[in-house]
């Protein structure tokens, strides 16, 4: 591990220069979102996952709300330059997720049909929302599933049954289909058993979190070992601890420096907790 100023990894086009935070599984770069997906080779990635800021006006690291309230033409026009871009670093047969709120997820799909292949619309119920005037309560938001034509990696993860926490039973009453379920369910796309990260004791920096059971789903259906995974928003690096455990490279971005340390902790004590991860560009 360590921080370089350039690189010639095959993601790259031609080299990249600035700060770059290389790590076993591949490298993270200090930069803006659509700098570094302009610095990458065509039909490199086999997944790139994108959970950019909301416009909600919060702060994340050093940056002040001001940066996540942009007018929406001029946040439409950015994020439609990066699914754009997204789409060209995207291999035959990868796939791209967009988590984002339904609003956005409705405008920037409009932006995806295009040159992608729509396959889910995946609704993640979120608690814990507040309500607001002539609206109804918001409860969920929106996970969007494209790939480049006929996905080249798929599986149908299965997920436990819901249990109760005092009796062990099941809370579903499934009759004569117990058998059928009993390796657990086949995910849908309706993930109503994801919680936000909030609390302290689970949270990697003060701003929002990205729950670690998306991106570890997202791997696990579209993953492919040795493939690489794309994180232009990278954040806390969950979606980098998800690709790593699963074999999968990585190349991400976030703006702020603060955060590659972030990252770099975190993809170490996994390597402490596995006893030494398996793989590597």
């Amino acid at each position: 591990m360590g921080i370089l100023s350039r690189s010639r990894k095959a993601w790259w086009k031609g080299s990249y220069s600035g700060l770059i935070l290389r790590m076993r599984h591949g490298e993270i770069v200090c930069d803006d979102a659509l700098n570094f997906l302009n610095s990458l080779n065509e039909q490199c990635a086999d997944i790139v996952f994108l959970d950019p800021p909301f416009n909600l006006g919060k702060r994340y690291g050093g940056c002040s709300e001001k940066e996540d309230r942009l007018k929406e033409d001029s946040y439409l026009k950015y994020m439609t330059a990066i699914l754009w871009r997204s789409t060209a670093v995207l291999k035959p047969g990868g796939a791209l997720y967009l988590y984002h709120l339904p609003k956005w997820a409705m405008r920037l799909g409009k932006v995806l049909d295009g040159d992608l292949t729509f396959r889910h619309w995946i609704a993640i119920s979120m608690k814990n929302g507040f309500v607001r005037q002539q609206y109804l309560h918001p409860a969920h938001y929106a996970l969007l599933y494209y790939t480049k034509g006929q996905p080249g990696s798929f599986r149908r993860p299965r997920i436990p049954l819901a249990r109760c926490r005092k009796c062990g039973q099941t809370i579903k009453d499934y009759g004569g289909y117990k058998k059928y379920v009993k390796d657990g369910l086949n995910l849908s796309d309706f993930w109503e058993d994801i919680s936000p990260v909030r609390h302290k004791k689970f949270k990697h920096r003060p701003s929002n979190e990205l729950p670690p059971k998306i991106p570890m789903r997202v791997i696990e259906t579209s993953g492919r070992k040795g493939g690489l995974l794309v994180d232009p928003f990278a954040g806390a690096g969950t979606a980098l601890v998800a690709a790593a455990a699963f074999g999968m490279r990585f190349v991400a971005c976030d703006k702020e420096r603060a955060f590659l340390r972030i990252m770099e902790q975190r993809l170490a004590c996994l390597k402490e907790k596995n006893g030494g991860m398996k793989g590597g560009p």
